[in-house]
């Protein structure tokens, strides 16, 4: 086979699954495999749709929620509704029933609800409002690299974590290709699954061929510590979804959701050196038949709520050094509209999940209320919390990153605006 053909058909299977020849050249120059030592790991997952925070993260003790949605409004835990009732967290909010899962983590202090939080800008548009979370700058539509690969390209932001020494699986994003929330100068991959990455990665003859030309030491298209590479990779074959068996009794949805999560915490405990992890969930733009404690809402969610409950007794006591941030481009309208659904609006909900929250049994964020003059342009949930103080508490509090400036340009805000959801 000529040489040159045959590296360049490897680069390519790898930009199949997100993989650019630059990344490619970064990651066999740059390697640096971890050892045993445990690191932090963040965990990002994106509700792609505008999920309805008013829904996820029930305000009950609001007497006007129940006045804007009398048909999609979720009942109060006081009121006998029994599992079509709200699960009660403090009082005043509660969780969707389909959320249940989520409620033995809030006992044992290791989840953390945010209400009102998002956006500042006003748009409504879904692909605005998601450019502007995840690249970290509101209404800048020229940022060209999200705020989670900036952290991880500036130098300083995490010890021994620097462009020179990137491990190949740092930043990891199942997903078919990079997110916006991870493009830019650091190397990331992204893949469906580590199952077709093995497969897709050249494998069998092929990849003992393009081993033996690394091991020829000559320059091409790439070269260096390509043994690493292959390191890696039999690593994470190492970490075959046909062989893993999840810990505690683990049971992940059979969805693409929950078989994601499955795979990121095969790679956290397959000591690969993941430090971000990113994965999202779509269908949460219920303009009709958006359904209350039953229907389409209450399926995500239950979907979202099972993953989630799946990830975190998969990971037990290493949930100490896992963070998991759960976030959303905007609400959605205070009142039901005339389809049996919401429409696009505006604060929102997070949750954030770990071992290591500055307050047990909190509900963070400050609450606007929902009468009338309340509003967001007289329809929307006001926003109280900048999702960048959020963001910003996570990276430093939990990842260590030092240089907030560069990761959220032309954000004015400070450690007085984070909420305490970590401990300091």
């Amino acid at each position: 086979m000529n040489r040159r053909v045959f590296l360049k058909g490897g680069a390519l299977s790898l930009m199949t699954l997100g993989l650019s020849p630059s990344f490619l050249r970064r990651t066999a120059l740059a390697m640096d495999l971890p050892r045993a030592a445990r690191g932090k790991t963040l965990i990002v997952l994106f509700q792609r749709g505008a999920a309805d925070a008013l829904n996820v993260l029930v305000p009950f003790g609001d007497a006007q929620y129940y006045k804007a949605r009398p048909q999609l409004a979720i009942g109060s835990p006081a009121r006998n509704n029994g599992s079509l009732g709200a699960i009660d967290l403090d009082g005043f909010y509660g969780l969707h029933p389909s959320l249940s899962p989520l409620k033995p983590l809030w006992d044992r202090g290791l989840l953390a609800p945010i209400h009102a939080v998002g956006s500042p800008s006003a748009t409504r548009s879904h692909f605005d409002a998601q450019d502007y979370m995840e690249t970290g700058t509101p209404d800048r539509k020229g940022t060209t690299d999200g705020w989670l690969n900036r952290y991880l390209a500036v130098q300083g932001t995490c010890e021994a974590c620097t462009p020179e020494t990137s491990k190949a699986f740092r930043a990891v994003a199942m997903s078919a290709q990079t997110p916006r929330i991870l493009e830019g100068k650091a190397p990331v991959v992204a893949m469906n699954s580590i199952d077709e990455f093995s497969i897709r990665t050249n494998g069998g003859d092929a990849e003992r061929r393009l081993e033996a030309l690394y091991r020829t030491g000559s320059a091409d298209l790439v070269h260096g510590s390509g043994s690493d590479m292959f390191e890696a990779l039999k690593v994470l074959r190492a970490a075959n979804p046909q062989q893993y068996r999840p810990a505690s009794g683990a049971q992940y949805p059979r969805s693409q959701f929950g078989q994601r999560l499955l795979q990121i915490a095969q790679l956290i405990k397959a000591g690969v050196g993941l430090e971000v992890a990113f994965a999202d969930i779509g269908g949460w733009d219920t303009h009709v038949n958006q359904g209350a404690a039953q229907g389409q809402l209450a399926n995500r969610l239950s979907d979202f709520g099972d993953s989630i409950a799946a990830l975190v007794a998969d990971l037990g006591d290493r949930m100490e050094d896992v963070v998991i941030l759960t976030c959303s481009e905007f609400g959605r309208t205070v009142r039901q509209n005339g389809t049996g659904g919401t429409d696009h609006g505006h604060a929102g909900a997070m949750f954030v999940i770990g071992g290591a929250l500055g307050s047990a049994q909190k509900v963070h964020g400050r609450w606007p209320g929902l009468a009338p003059e309340q509003l967001y342009e007289g329809r929307d949930l006001a926003l109280t919390t900048d999702f960048r103080a959020v963001f910003a508490e996570v990276a430093s509090r939990h990842l260590g990153a030092k240089d907030l400036r560069t990761m959220f340009p032309g954000y004015e805000g400070t450690s007085r605006d984070w909420l305490g959801v970590l401990r300091g």
